[in-house]
């Protein structure tokens, strides 16, 4: 699933947060991403920075849903699970025994298979802890960042009741 397919699917709660967070945390991030989302449709950023916070969230939502803005939604992605949401990637690498600096930020390269049993042990103690549709957004995001995926992990956010995006 692409980028811009997850954000076709996931609860706009979840994006809401996910550009509050943006907004009070790194207002240069969210200033830089509601102004790549407008390059990328041919407006000026006065234009949209002069609406209400909710009505930009909500155009920046829409946006990412189309196909011309997956590489910007995958980098939103990316930021916004390593900065604002770390505790999850600690306990994903944690539980898969992924090397990392502490924070999530995985040391060496990524592995080429997951162990399905240390797998279903990571999912789990996600979602003890966490939203599952965050949980599931995190997952599929993780899973984007190697060409195919990976198998294993392809497996469980398919047949994985709890993993659903919405």
């Amino acid at each position: 699933m692409h980028a811009y397919e997850l954000f076709q699917n996931i609860k706009p709660s979840i994006v809401q947060d996910m550009f509050q967070w943006y907004r009070n945390e790194d207002r240069n991030l969210y200033k830089t991403a509601l102004n790549s989302l407008a390059t990328n449709r041919k407006l000026r950023l006065a234009f949209l920075q002069k609406k209400p916070v909710a009505d930009q969230i909500e155009w920046m939502h829409k946006t990412l849903q189309l196909k011309t803005s997956d590489m910007i939604g995958e980098h939103l992605l990316q930021v916004y699970f390593m900065k604002g949401q770390e505790s999850m990637l600690v306990i994903f690498c944690d539980s898969m025994e992924i090397p990392h600096d502490g924070k999530g930020q995985v040391e060496g390269v990524l592995p080429e298979t997951l162990d399905a049993g240390k797998l279903k042990t990571a999912v789990d103690a996600l979602l003890e802890k966490n939203d599952p549709a965050l949980v599931s957004l995190y997952l599929h995001t993780f899973n984007i960042q190697t060409p195919d995926g990976w198998k294993e992990l392809g497996e469980i956010l398919k047949n994985d009741e709890r993993l659903k995006l919405s």
